[in-house]
């Protein structure tokens, strides 16, 4: 079976490479899963020299063949499964994403709002060329998207694809599980699919936008307790950072990026005063990392391993106070991040295997399967909405959820818009559409300024100069 990274010199390869490794020798959390071939592709050779150091140097076992190629048509013949990661634009385009937006007052974080928007921009028009290639060369392929912002190019995607695009996000599962575990329950019950399983839930909405509305553990509904209880609360990190009287007020858990909703006016406030964003943070670290293993390829697992306890220490920084962010708790980074989400995919189709997971899936899905209409019918069918499937050998099966109503009924809906303005402006090079994308985001309070963050993107980043024309 045959694995294609695309973004194959990015920084979470090895963690990917370190999984199958285990699973070839029979250990691990997917010992069923043998993965013949990885094949690395990106556009960047210094960056695949230097992951294909830091692997050889990390040494594990029984990994499998690990090819290398700036060829996309190459690097894809032949593929099972595709793991999407690319970075259109590198983190340079991360931090003009970030302070073109700051400089006008409006959040510029990479996936939600105007800077999620830009990176859609110059993005999109990869990710379609990715995806005809594929259609060509590995057209049984399944495609696990995890290109932000995810949503938008899973959508995108799915428009030559269909059906075998998934999006993931290990955001949504870890909050379940969290969850589970703050209510005496056991998380490893979550993906478990079938009767007995003693863990239920109902979550929904977009990649990054997304509620836990319900948890039941033992056949009762444990959340209403949850949110009663301030220390069973301490446990969850939307809690510290978004605050426990506003998410009781809610009456359910959202999803950690709603902060950036929900605290909007503090979150660029607190952007702005700090010394540097989290763009020029990795900017930075990586710059220095991979030139580092380029000059000292023999201390390449040990330059990595460092880089990679800083970089999950500091996620999402700006959302804590500043006597919490010196390391994050170890319950907040127990999810296994994207890799854990992509293989728990991968592994429940090739095995057969079933699994219960959080995925970003099409409005329609569920409806060619059970002819009972739409997932979320505030939505156009072709929307990609996030929520809880089913998935094995047969395929991602969608399960449905309790109606979305009320103000978040509204907010999705609201955001869904803007995407799928995103997408067309970016697909036919319309600055026009651009520009009401991200003039009407919440996030973004006065056509003007979304004409001058729009205005500032294309001259400060050529590849979304590229995509309109300039």
């Amino acid at each position: 079976m045959k694995l294609l990274i695309v973004g194959g010199g990015g920084f979470r390869v090895p963690q990917v490479i370190e999984v199958l490794a285990a699973a070839r020798a029979g250990s691990g959390l997917y010992p069923g899963l043998v993965v013949d071939e990885v094949c690395l592709y990106d556009v960047d050779q210094m960056r695949l020299d230097a992951m294909a150091a830091v692997i050889a140097s990390l040494d594990y076992p029984q990994a499998p063949r690990i090819a290398a190629s700036t060829d996309l048509r190459e690097a894809a013949r032949g593929a099972d499964f595709v793991f999407s990661a690319m970075r259109q634009g590198g983190t340079c385009g991360r931090v003009t994403d970030e302070l073109v937006a700051l400089d006008e007052g409006v959040l510029g974080q990479e996936t939600v709002g105007a800077g999620g928007y830009a990176y859609a921009f110059r993005t999109v028009p990869v990710a379609m060329e990715l995806a005809r290639v594929l259609r060509e060369v590995a057209p049984e392929a399944w495609v696990i998207n995890f290109t932000n912002p995810a949503g938008i190019i899973t959508q995108a995607m799915r428009q030559v694809l269909g059906e075998r695009v998934v999006g993931i996000c290990d955001t949504p599962i870890g909050l379940v599980r969290r969850a589970t575990t703050a209510v005496g329950g056991d998380a490893a019950r979550v993906s478990q699919v079938g009767e007995g399983t003693g863990v239920d839930f109902d979550y929904v909405g977009l990649n990054h936008l997304g509620w836990l509305r319900s948890l039941e553990v033992g056949g009762a509904d444990r959340l209403p307790a949850l949110l009663a209880d301030d220390a069973a609360l301490d446990h969850m990190e939307e809690t510290r950072t978004i605050g426990a009287d506003w998410i009781r007020a809610l009456g359910m858990l959202p999803n950690e990026y709603l902060f950036y909703y929900y605290l909007n006016r503090e979150s660029v406030a607190r952007i702005r005063s700090e010394a540097q964003t989290r763009g020029q943070f990795l900017h930075q670290q990586q710059a220095d990392f991979y030139q580092q293993v380029t000059d000292h390829p023999d201390q390449a697992g040990q330059l990595w391993t460092q880089a990679h306890d800083e970089r999950e220490a500091t996620y999402m920084a700006e959302s804590r106070e500043a006597s919490e962010r010196a390391g994050r708790r170890a319950e907040d980074i127990a999810g296994g991040g994207y890799q854990q989400v992509a293989l728990d995919l991968m592994t429940a189709i090739a095995t057969g295997t079933p699994a219960r997971m959080i995925l970003d899936v099409g409005n329609s899905d569920a409806h060619r399967r059970d002819g009972q209409g739409l997932l979320l019918p505030q939505l156009r069918e072709d929307a990609v909405v996030e929520l809880p499937c089913v998935v094995d050998a047969d395929g991602v099966h969608p399960q449905r959820v309790a109606p979305l109503t009320g103000a978040e009924a509204g907010l999705v809906t609201m955001v869904k818009g803007c995407e799928e303005l995103v997408i067309e402006a970016a697909l036919h090079g319309d600055e026009t559409l651009a520009w009401r994308a991200l003039a009407s985001h919440p996030l973004v309070d006065s056509v003007n300024v979304a004409r001058r963050v729009l205005d500032g993107y294309i001259e400060r980043n050529p590849l979304v100069a590229k995509t309109f024309g300039h």
